[in-house]
């Protein structure tokens, strides 16, 4: 057995799937396992005054037991966005050859509180430097991860996955402060449980567990977030045989599959997709354990230069939006963590080509099918659209034609109408064009006579839509029908007006 607590990466050992190919080791799923790692870290626009960077540490957090459960027992489910004290994984293996091995990476971080202190050691949350850089006080993280590796056989193995409490000082420039940098101690252990449910099939049971105790329960979730694991996740990996997809197990695992427990996590395979679905099921000699629930095979996109900590958000959103924080911002980001620094950097060096590939790629390109058949609807038809004009067009409505420019009253429909729409009941409105859909239906588009920015809506098209017959033309809003008006109307004589 091989085990061990390591700082940053530790050795890599080559794996081989079930039929002795060369098979994936686990730094072939680093990129998605470090997106998972830092996920929530620090979120855009990456300063340390931004609400949404006070409370920070969604996933994969593992609190000691006594201060988790103060009150209550916790409420096993897959979902990691739970607090809970432990992690438990269960998946099934397939052996291939009968010198099967297994073998475990759980990774986590470790809460580390950087305070800065001034000349006379007081601390303070915030110091300028001679050289004009400045400093905060903020919680960073370390990351931390163990390893374990067992040959196939039914037992049970156990490893301690915790992290030892240290301090670390960095003095500043021209001795104007220094920077102190505590962790606490992390207790925790995994056991890896192998249950053989057939002659060539395990289930394999991962569980990883805070086994520290706080000095006080009713502490605040700040200060128990000092001896968490945090941001907590498995990778296995399997020599001789190869982990069945609890997605797709195929039709003689699926009940072996529902079976599996997991809780406040949930397992994926992992490694690059077959070229053909499998008709007995996925398998692959990788697996990803992770608090946020990911599909079988999770790729981080080959486009994407780099982490943004928010991979739920598009690249080039965040990077174009990054790009456009004011001096003053950028520089209160920098000063928040390294990571949000090194963001910037490659934010405000990215090359256009660079940039340009965020915008969108094609994965693949497929048959078109089949031909269009010869009768198309009209609709369809080249030039089906010419002679309409949306902001001149009428419909009539109640006996009133009604166009750009009338003025209505909004009686949205009790059943079948947007939710949004309610609230705009009674509102009088006025309608900008009368557009005519691919079904033949006629939306009248109005911005609300009462709403500040109405004028800015009716300036980008930012408008209502609704069917004619859940509006009421107002008073004089009679509008001339197209088709029989000789000429446009002249409008009001002055008399009239």
């Amino acid at each position: 057995m091989a085990e061990g607590l390591v700082d940053g990466r530790a050795p890599r050992t080559a794996l081989a799937d079930g039929f002795d190919r060369p098979a994936s080791t686990f730094e072939q799923m680093s990129a998605v396992a470090d997106a998972v790692l830092y996920e929530g870290y620090l979120l855009y626009p990456y300063r340390r005054s931004s609400p949404k960077n006070r409370a920070r540490w969604q996933f994969g957090v593992l609190f000691p037991r006594d201060w988790v459960e103060a009150d209550d027992p916790v409420s096993p489910g897959v979902s990691g966005s739970a607090d809970s004290w432990y992690q438990q994984t269960e998946c099934l293996l397939r052996v291939r050859r009968p010198d099967a091995t297994v073998r475990l990476r759980v990774r986590y971080l470790q809460l580390q509180h950087k305070q800065v202190e001034d000349a006379e050691r007081r601390p303070v949350e915030s110091l300028t430097c001679d050289d004009g850089t400045v400093q905060l006080t903020f919680e960073e993280a370390v990351p931390r991860e163990a390893d374990l590796a067992v040959p196939l056989a039914e037992g049970v193995h156990t490893v301690r996955v915790g992290a030892p409490a240290g301090t670390g000082t960095e003095p500043l420039p021209s001795g104007g402060g220094r920077v102190v940098r505590r962790r606490e101690e992390v207790r925790a252990s995994t056991t890896l449980e192998a249950e053989r449910l057939g002659a060539d099939l395990f289930r394999i049971r991962v569980r990883t567990a805070n086994e520290g105790r706080t000095a006080d329960p009713r502490a605040p979730r700040d200060q128990a977030l000092r001896q968490a694991l945090i941001a907590t996740h498995t990778l296995l990996g399997a020599e001789g045989a190869e982990f069945v997809s609890l997605i797709d197990p195929g039709p003689a695992l699926q009940e072996a599959a529902r079976n599996c427990r997991n809780d406040f996590t949930f397992p994926v395979l992992g490694g690059p997709p077959p070229a053909v679905a499998p008709e007995a099921g996925s398998v692959s000699a990788l697996l990803l354990s992770s608090p946020i629930i990911l599909p079988d095979h999770p790729q981080v996109a080959p486009e994407s230069p780099g982490d943004l900590h928010d991979a739920g958000e598009i690249d080039e959103i965040l990077t174009l939006r990054t790009m456009l924080l004011t001096d003053e911002e950028k520089r209160e980001a920098r000063a928040t963590d390294a990571r949000a620094a090194e963001i910037l950097d490659r934010v405000d060096t990215m090359p256009p080509e660079v940039l340009g590939r965020l915008h969108g790629a094609i994965r693949s390109l497929g048959p078109a099918g089949r031909p269009a058949p010869a009768e198309r609807p009209a609709w369809w038809q080249e030039g089906a659209d010419d002679g309409l004009s949306p902001a001149t067009d009428t419909v009539l409505v109640d006996g009133v034609r009604v166009g750009g420019g009338a003025r209505v009253r909004l009686r949205p429909r009790g059943r079948g109408a947007d939710a949004q729409d309610m609230f705009l009941v009674g509102r009088t409105a006025t309608v900008a064009a009368v557009f005519h859909d691919v079904d033949g239906s006629t939306h009248l588009a109005v911005t609300v006579d009462d709403d500040p920015a109405a004028e800015l809506h009716g300036w980008y098209g930012r408008f209502h839509y609704f069917r004619p017959d859940e509006v009421e033309p107002l008073g004089g809003t009679d509008v001339p029908d197209p088709e029989t008006a000789a000429e446009p109307s002249p409008g009001p004589s002055p008399s009239e007006a």
